[in-house]
Order: C-alpha cells, then sequence, then structure tokens
C-alpha cells in the first residue's frame, strides 16, 4: 500500500505538469478549432530564455520566471496576430500546417541561439523529500503541484469573475454573437494565445530540471499533454487538467506494477490511450458530445 501511494503522489508532479500544457491546447481549441502543435516548441523557446535569464544575466530564478511569462504572453499574442490571424478564415489544414511551420521555426532557433548542448536547469525547489513513515514525498514534486494549481486557480478566477474573461468565453464559444454586442474577437483570440503560451512557459519551465533543457525537451511532454487533454475532453478545460493528473499518475502507476512497460514504453502507453479515448469516447471523459443534425 506505501509503494501505492508513492506512485501517486510521484504521479500528482508529472500529472501537473500535463495538465498545464494540456490545458494550453484546449483554450487555442476552444478558440479556434485547431490543435496548436507548436505549443510544445513555443514552451521550449520560452525555457529557454528563462535559462538565459537567470545564467547569463545573473536573475534570480523567481523574477526570471514572472518575466518569462510575461515575454511568453507577448509570444503568443504576436503570433496569433502576425501568423495566425491573417490566416484564420482559411480551411482547418491551413491553420494547422501553420502550427507545425511553427514547430521547424522554433526547433531550428534554439540551436541557433543557444546551441544543443543539453543544459542543467535550476530548480527553485530543494531535491530533498518529506517522510510519512515509508512514504518518501518528494518537495520538488510538491512545488510542481503547488504552482500548476496556483496557475489555474487564478485563471479560473480571470475567466468567471473579470470583463476580459468573460468576453474571451464568449468569443470562443461563439463568435459572431460576441462581435454583434461589440466583443473584439480577433483580440481576444490573440488574449488567449498569449494565455496559452503562459501555460506552456510555466510547464516547460518546471519539467526543465528534471527533462534538462534541449531543443527537443517538449516533444515527448506535448504528446502526454495531447493525450491528457483527449482524455478529459479537448474542449473542457477542467478535463484538461484532470486529464492530465489522471495520466501523470496513471503512468507512475502502469510503469511500476505492469512489467513489461516499464519507464521506455510510457509513451506508447499514451498514444494507446488517445486511440482509445477516440474510439470509444471522443468527447473524452469531461467533455459534451457534439450533437450533428443529418
Amino acid at each position: 500500500m506505501a509503494d501505492f501511494v508513492q506512485q501517486v503522489v510521484a504521479g500528482l508532479g508529472s500529472g501537473a505538469i500535463y495538465a498545464a500544457l494540456a490545458l494550453a491546447l484546449v483554450l487555442i481549441h476552444r478558440a479556434t478549432g485547431v490543435i496548436n502543435f507548436a505549443q510544445g516548441e513555443m514552451a521550449m523557446f520560452t525555457t529557454y530564455i528563462c535559462w538565459a535569464l537567470i545564467e547569463n544575466n545573473g536573475w534570480s530564478y523567481w523574477p526570471a520566471f514572472a518575466a518569462t511569462l510575461l515575454i511568453a504572453f507577448a509570444l503568443g499574442f504576436g503570433i496569433q496576430r502576425v501568423v495566425i490571424q491573417p490566416v484564420a478564415s482559411a480551411s482547418v489544414l491551413t491553420i494547422v500546417i501553420m502550427t507545425i511551420g511553427l514547430v521547424l521555426i522554433f526547433n531550428g532557433l534554439a540551436p541557433l541561439i543557444w546551441s544543443a548542448e543539453i543544459r542543467a536547469f535550476p530548480s527553485p525547489f530543494p531535491n530533498e523529500t518529506w517522510q510519512l513513515g515509508s512514504i518518501s514525498i518528494s518537495q520538488q514534486d510538491v512545488g510542481t503541484f503547488a504552482v500548476v494549481l496556483a496557475l489555474v486557480v487564478a485563471l479560473w478566477a480571470f475567466f468567471q469573475f473579470t470583463k476580459t474573461g468573460l468576453a474571451l468565453r464568449a468569443s470562443a464559444l461563439n463568435p459572431e454573437a460576441s462581435r454583434l454586442v461589440g466583443v473584439r474577437v480577433g483580440w481576444m483570440l490573440a488574449i488567449g494565445w498569449g494565455l496559452a503560451a503562459v501555460l506552456g512557459a510555466v510547464a516547460g519551465i518546471l519539467a526543465a530540471p528534471t527533462l534538462f533543457l534541449e531543443p527537443n525537451m517538449m516533444q515527448a511532454t506535448l504528446i502526454y499533454a495531447f493525450a491528457a487533454a483527449v482524455l478529459g475532453g479537448i474542449d473542457s478545460p477542467f478535463g484538461a487538467v484532470a486529464g492530465g493528473v489522471i495520466l501523470g499518475v496513471g503512468l507512475n502507476l502502469i510503469g511500476e506494477y505492469v512489467d513489461f512497460v516499464g519507464a521506455d514504453l510510457r509513451l506508447p502507453v499514451a498514444l494507446l490511450i488517445i486511440l482509445v479515448v477516440l474510439l470509444v469516447r471522443p468527447a473524452g471523459l469531461f467533455g459534451k458530445p457534439v450533437q450533428r443534425r443529418v
């Protein structure tokens, strides 16, 4: 039983990272109807920016963290206005191809600017554990979960209690009606992209101490996040968070108790989860099935 609890607690840290990136995917999907395949590479790029502020400019961790989130917001906002908005009326395939192009751009820019060398990334949390009987709780996992939880609560409050948040929700659900009541839908979508980039930056920065910093660090994490979003419901922000936590804990338990899986086959398990959910319940655990009239 102690080993089971140990794996659950350890899975919460990785699950929180998947949840943050999955929520970013859901925000953009709700607004545009497409998946931003560049979300992971944008997260990687902003993580490099945070590293540069700390290592090259001598900033302490939390000021660099806050500055990176502001830069990430500006990056996401700018990409929507400059790259996505001009093709907003084009087909979904066109927008998807644009996001794939962004993957190549950011993956090429990062080693060009900072080199492809694998680097250690500092963590703000002690690399120590708390002991509760026979259970060891990583302070880094707890800190990661707490930061993501605080961010999710802040976003929930933003969407529930601010005029901009309500306008964002309205723009995502019914852009035509929103325009009729004076909402600037284009700007709202850009803010949504900015917020998604912030979530991605948080995921990248919190994952970097474990994954190490290199240009491909977020590619597997993006697949896990996509699996979490599909599992919870690609149109459900709550589902994205719940799916991330469930996936993080579930993969830990599978890796521990299913001998042939281990650590090396967790990615295929995530892909299998995507396939099964799309076949059995395409709306996910918390999404609402779409009703179409024939």
